[in-house]
């Protein structure tokens, strides 16, 4: 099924846009729309949250890494401070991703 976004008004697709986009092409009512846009990104939360790598086919990988507490320096006043351990979300094009961005 081929999506069509052309329409935007912003540079940035919002959930609500990704609602209206399966109001208006797959027929669900906008509640369902909305419910299932909701439940597709609170599950890739829960699962990331959990510490499970999220892996889309054709679209990329969600990683958990833990960053190691470090020395940092306060850029306004130079002053040294610790930075703590903390965990980020990382994200990984697939190569498919990759070439469609690169071909336009």
């Amino acid at each position: 099924m081929d999506f069509s976004i052309e329409s935007l008004e912003t540079p940035a697709l919002t959930k609500a846009q990704l609602a209206e986009l399966l109001f208006d092409q797959i027929g669900l009512n906008k509640r369902e729309s909305k419910d299932m846009v909701e439940a597709f990104f609170d599950l890739i939360a829960q699962s990331l949250v959990d510490g499970a790598d999220v892996k889309m086919s054709g679209f990329g990988n969600f990683q958990i890494r833990v960053k190691a507490s470090r020395p940092g320096r306060n850029p306004r006043t130079g002053e040294p401070v610790a930075i703590e351990a903390r965990r980020v979300v990382t994200f990984h094009a697939s190569p498919k991703l990759k070439e469609q961005v690169q071909t336009g």
